[in-house]
């Protein structure tokens, strides 16, 4: 069953769905939660409601002081929730809700979540108890096998295939999700290309000895001369057969294999389009080669840079070089977050990673939309009040910038490592802005807690030096 969305509320709820929305930006949590609430007594299939109102849930706990006397009471809730599943499951998923106000990263409670969730119909809604889960700790690989489980169940193979893909990343020994991944990928694939219809790839194959060929040689690792030629047979074979998926792939594979990444990426690229992008793992392999490739470009830069200096005549071509691949690399991480987010555009951790792409990109316009949307998660919310600041400071909205940088130092009481940068970025827009007295005190507040970061040390001291010389 599709979730519900915001265009879907009626006037009334629309109305508090818009004060739940202006409460989180005031940080008055337990009045949006209070409001969530009463949003998804009537409409419990709104995830992006949910979704805000975990939000709130997580950062009221947070501001809340512990207690050493608070004593949960979750685990005889969630037994009565589970008891309530099987008779009316979404009466039990109110209950938990009233748990995971409290607790919203309760393990049970939200597992429990999920159970009662996909017994009512609402398997998007398990997704995301989830997901919860895995935001606290994204390695446990039990949790992730139940995500793929479900994504199984409701027919996401792509996402599916991308759960197991981070399973198989922590644990390359896992086979079960070495397994389940291939068939998920197969079945991603299986849509288009006539793959539905044939028996197996060979009928996708007019001549019967290539795909018998194709299965040995994809199971041989060829080098030097050998590996040449096998290259230029494929090649030979490809343009006999221009639309044949297998070949192109082949081809990458071999080029891949050769450690000729630009080869690769093109012949990738034809089987992506042959089989009209709707081969995720294919989409994959073909974006993770893009990345490698701009990787060893800027590696290769950096390289270069740190062997000649400033004053060398390629230098600044150089760093203009690197630059421009770092951008490059920013675009391809860009493309990546639009497609998840196409699947999923209520994940607010998505909205960050795209506007964190966007400022590497130097596209600040376009990141500010998405930082802007992402303030409203807590766990990225420093990080995005952070990057918008840098946002408004490369716009020349010096002001904005200015009261972006003082709101999110304000909410670290600590001097780490996000704090640092935070109150430095303020000294810079200080510093633009003619206020050199509040610039340097910015600097001198880092000074007091960490010597050595940046050019805190040299700026500071100088200052003094300059007071001297005056005097």
């Amino acid at each position: 069953m599709p979730v519900k969305t915001e265009k879907e509320l009626n006037e009334t709820q629309r109305s508090l769905w818009l004060k739940a929305l202006a409460a989180m930006e005031l940080r008055n949590f337990g009045y949006a939660i209070s409001l969530l609430q009463g949003i998804l007594k009537q409409e419990p299939e709104f995830l992006t409601g949910r979704q805000l109102l975990r939000r709130a849930e997580v950062a009221k706990q947070k501001a809340r002081k512990k207690s050493f006397f608070n004593i949960s009471t979750a685990a005889i809730a969630v037994m009565k929730a589970q008891r309530e599943i099987k008779r009316r499951p979404q009466g039990a998923v109110e209950m938990i809700e009233k748990i995971l106000e409290d607790e919203p990263y309760n393990r049970q409670a939200n597992l429990t979540l999920k159970e009662a969730a996909v017994a009512a119909g609402w398997p998007e809604i398990g997704v995301f108890a989830l997901r919860t889960l895995l935001e606290e700790n994204p390695r446990d690989v039990k949790l992730l096998h139940e995500l793929g489980q479900l994504y199984h169940q409701t027919g996401q193979s792509e996402e599916e295939v991308e759960v197991y893909n981070q399973i198989t990343e922590i644990d390359p020994l896992d086979t079960a999700a070495l397994r389940l991944g291939k068939d998920a990928s197969a079945r991603a694939s299986m849509s288009t290309g006539g793959w539905t219809q044939a028996e197996s790839y060979r009928e996708l194959i007019k001549d019967k000895d290539v795909a018998i060929s194709l299965e040995q040689q994809s199971r041989m690792q060829l080098t030097g001369e050998a590996l040449d030629q096998q290259i230029a047979e494929m090649q030979a074979l490809q343009q006999s057969q221009p639309q044949n998926v297998d070949l192109a792939r082949r081809l990458g594979a071999l080029c891949e294999q050769r450690d000729d990444i630009e080869s690769a990426i093109k012949w990738y690229q034809r089987a992506v389009e042959l089989t009209g992008s709707s081969d995720a793992g294919l989409i994959r392999k073909l974006s993770n080669l893009k990345m490698r490739g701009a990787e060893r470009e800027i590696a290769a830069h950096e390289e270069f840079l740190a062997e000649h200096r400033e004053k060398d005549a390629a230098h600044a071509k150089k760093t203009e070089e690197l630059q421009a691949a770092k951008k490059k690399r920013a675009g391809i991480l860009i493309e990546e977050v639009k497609k998840r987010l196409e699947r999923n555009p209520t994940d607010l951790q998505l909205r960050f990673e795209l506007g964190e792409h966007f400022v590497s990109a130097q596209r600040f316009r376009e990141a500010v939309p998405e930082l802007q949307r992402a303030r409203q998660n807590p766990n990225a919310r420093l990080k995005a009040m952070n990057l918008l600041g840098i946002c408004y400071r490369e716009l020349g909205m010096l002001d904005l910038a200015m009261k972006q940088f003082k709101e999110a130092a304000k909410e670290i009481l600590t001097m780490d490592g996000t704090k640092k940068e935070i109150v430095y970025n303020l000294g810079i827009v200080y510093e633009k802005m003619g206020e050199r007295e509040s610039s340097l005190n910015c600097m001198k507040q880092i000074y007091e807690a960490d010597y050595g970061y940046k050019d805190v040390a040299d700026r500071v001291e100088r200052s003094y030096q300059q007071g001297e010389d005056r005097s």
